[in-house]
C-alpha cells in the first residue's frame, strides 16, 4: 500500500528515533502482548525499559529526565505501538494524557518529585475521572475530599480505570465543595501505599484484555495538602483544558490501527482462495477495500493537520474532537469489514484482526463518545 507523503515535518532524527522504539517494540512488545493478555497487565519491566529508550515523555523538560523534544516524538511512539495492536501498553494515556496534568499545573516541588520517576517509567501514572454514576458528566461526581487542615480526608470509588492496578500515582478528580457545582472540584494526587487506598478487581472488557482497567475505592484516604494539584476547585477547568490533547492522541492511535488493519487485510486477501482464485481478484473485495483506503488517505491527511496545529500552540477544541469523531468512528467500521474477508478465522481470537474487532469497540467511548465530540463540534464549531 502507498500511502500520500505524510505532511508531518519529519527529520532524519526522527526516522532514526522511530526505527529504534520499532525495533523495540518489535522484540519486545509484540511477541509478548498474547501473553500479557492472558495475565490482564503488562510487566512494570517493560515500562522502565521503554523509559530508558526515552519512549516515554520524549517532548518534557530536559530537568524532568526527558528529551525536550517535540511532539513528533510523541507521535512515532503512539503510532509504532498502534501498528502492533499493542492495546495493554497504554504509554500515550501515561506519557500524553496525565502527566501534562502534573507539567502544566502542579508546582515545582510537585514535579520534581514526580517526574523524574513519570519519565523513566518507575512511577506508573493514572486519572481517576470515571465514577459508578459519573461518566461524561464530571460535574456528577461523588467521591469528597474534605478539608482537615493539613490534609484531605478522601472518601469515594472510582471505575474503568485504566493502569488502575499499576499505577503509583492517581490523579484523583474529587469534590472538595459540594455545593459549588463545577467550581468545587480538585484534583489530589493520591500515591500507591496510603492508608485506605484500595484497588479492586481487575475488570473483565470486550477487548484491551492486556490493559489493566481496575476499581479504586478511597476509605477515610488521608491526602497531604502538598498533593493538591494546582488550586483548590479549579479541577474542572484543568481537565478540560486537556481534554483536547487526550482526544488528539487517541485520533493518532486510532488511525494508525484503522491503516494496519487495512495493511493485513490487504496482504490477507492476496493469499486466501476461493473459487480457484485469490479473494483480492474479486469485485467486491477489491471496491470495498479501495473504499477504506481512500477514506483513510482523507482522514490521515486532516489528522496530520490538526497535529500541525497543536505543535503551533493552537487552541484545537473543535479539531481534536473532529479528528477523535472521525479516526475511531471509521476504525470500529473499517476494522468490521476487514473481518468479513477473513471469514470464520476473524472470529478466532488467535488472529490480529480478532483482537483489533474487539479492541476497537472501545474507541469511540473513551476520553468522550462520540455523541459528545458532536456536541462540542455542533456547539464549538457550528455555534449552534
Amino acid at each position: 500500500m502507498k500511502g500520500l507523503p505524510s505532511q508531518l515535518p519529519y527529520t532524519d532524527d526522527h526516522n532514526t528515533f522511530r526505527d529504534m522504539v520499532r525495533d523495540f517494540v518489535n522484540e519486545k512488545v509484540a511477541p509478548n502482548h498474547e501473553q500479557w493478555e492472558k495475565d490482564k497487565i503488562v510487566p512494570r519491566e517493560i515500562w522502565a525499559e521503554a523509559g530508558q529508550l526515552g519512549m516515554i515523555c520524549p517532548n518534557f523538560p530536559a530537568e524532568y529526565g526527558a528529551a525536550e523534544a517535540d511532539f513528533l516524538y510523541n507521535v512515532i511512539v503512539i503510532e509504532e505501538l498502534a501498528r502492533v495492536g499493542a492495546s495493554g501498553f497504554f504509554v500515550s494515556l501515561h506519557a500524553d494524557v496525565i502527566a501534562p496534568y502534573i507539567l502544566h499545573h502542579a508546582n515545582e516541588e510537585q514535579k520534581k518529585r514526580w517526574l523524574p520517576g513519570v519519565v523513566d517509567g518507575t512511577k506508573i501514572l493514572a486519572v481517576a475521572m470515571t465514577e459508578p454514576n459519573a461518566g461524561s458528566d464530571l460535574a456528577g461526581i461523588q467521591t469528597t475530599a474534605v478539608d482537615k487542615g493539613d490534609h484531605y480526608l478522601v472518601n469515594g470509588s472510582k471505575t474503568f480505570i485504566s493502569n488502575g492496578y499499576l499505577s503509583d500515582l492517581v490523579i484523583t478528580v474529587v469534590k472538595t465543595n459540594a455545593s459549588r457545582g463545577q467550581n468545587g472540584v480538585s484534583l489530589l494526587g493520591i500515591e500507591r501505599g496510603m492508608e485506605g487506598f484500595e484497588r479492586g478487581r481487575k475488570l473483565e472488557k470486550i477487548g484491551l484484555h492486556a490493559q489493566d482497567t481496575s476499581e479504586l475505592f478511597f476509605n477515610d484516604v488521608k491526602v497531604p495538602k502538598e498533593n493538591l494539584i494546582g488550586k483548590e476547585g479549579y479541577g474542572f477547568r484543568y481537565l478540560m483544558s486537556e481534554l483536547a490533547t487526550e482526544r488528539l492522541v487517541l485520533a493518532i492511535s486510532n488511525m494508525r490501527s484503522a491503516e494496519a488493519t487495512l495493511e493485513m487485510t490487504v496482504d490477507y486477501v492476496k493469499t486466501r482462495k476461493a473459487f480457484g482464485k485469490p479473494i483480492s481478484k474479486f469485485q467486491n473485495t477489491q471496491f470495498k477495500l479501495a473504499d477504506m483506503y481512500t477514506e483513510q488517505l482523507a482522514a490521515r491527511a486532516m489528522l496530520d493537520q490538526v497535529i500541525i496545529q497543536f505543535m503551533k500552540g493552537e487552541k484545537v477544541t473543535v479539531q481534536a474532537s473532529q479528528a477523535k469523531l472521525l479516526c475511531s468512528e471509521l476504525l470500529k467500521r473499517h476494522v468490521d469489514e476487514c473481518l468479513q474477508f477473513f471469514g470464520g478465522y476473524g472470529y478466532m481470537t488467535e488472529y490480529p484482526i480478532a483482537r483489533a474487532f474487539l479492541d476497537a469497540r472501545v474507541q469511540s467511548i473513551y476520553a468522550g463518545t462520540s455523541e459528545i465530540m458532536r456536541e462540542i463540534i455542533a456547539g464549538k464549531g457550528l455555534g449552534l
